[in-house]
């Protein structure tokens, strides 16, 4: 009974235009750019887990006289993690912010690059 039910979403294209139908707030230009930026954001946090977790793995398997094991270049070294981190997911070097792009924005509006 409810395969009958022609429901006209985000999804779906408008039968009488041939158009998809765009959410209001998608169409705003700071909605586009508060979303740009989250998802940058969130690439670069991605980015800088994954370093800080390799970072890990290396002292941990370093031998003890290593200056990896040392406090101030630990410091150092995350600092730059998450510097390169930021420059990297501002690239969108590993795609994660134009993919959660392509699923919050509409597709007109994902340009993602």
């Amino acid at each position: 009974m409810l395969n009958n039910v022609n429901a006209i979403g985000p999804e779906q294209p408008d039968q009488a235009t041939g158009e998809e139908k765009v959410a209001p707030a998608a169409l705003d230009k700071a909605y586009v750019a508060k979303a740009t930026k989250a998802a940058v954001e969130f690439e670069s946090f991605f980015i800088s887990h994954m370093l800080h977790q390799m970072r890990e793995t290396t002292r941990a398997i370093a031998p003890d006289d290593s200056p990896t094991k040392d406090k101030v270049n630990q410091d150092m070294t995350d600092m730059v993690d998450n510097m390169l981190a930021g420059n990297m997911a501002q690239q969108r070097a590993f795609g994660v912010a134009d993919a959660i792009l392509r699923q919050i924005l509409p597709a007109p509006l994902n340009k993602t690059s």
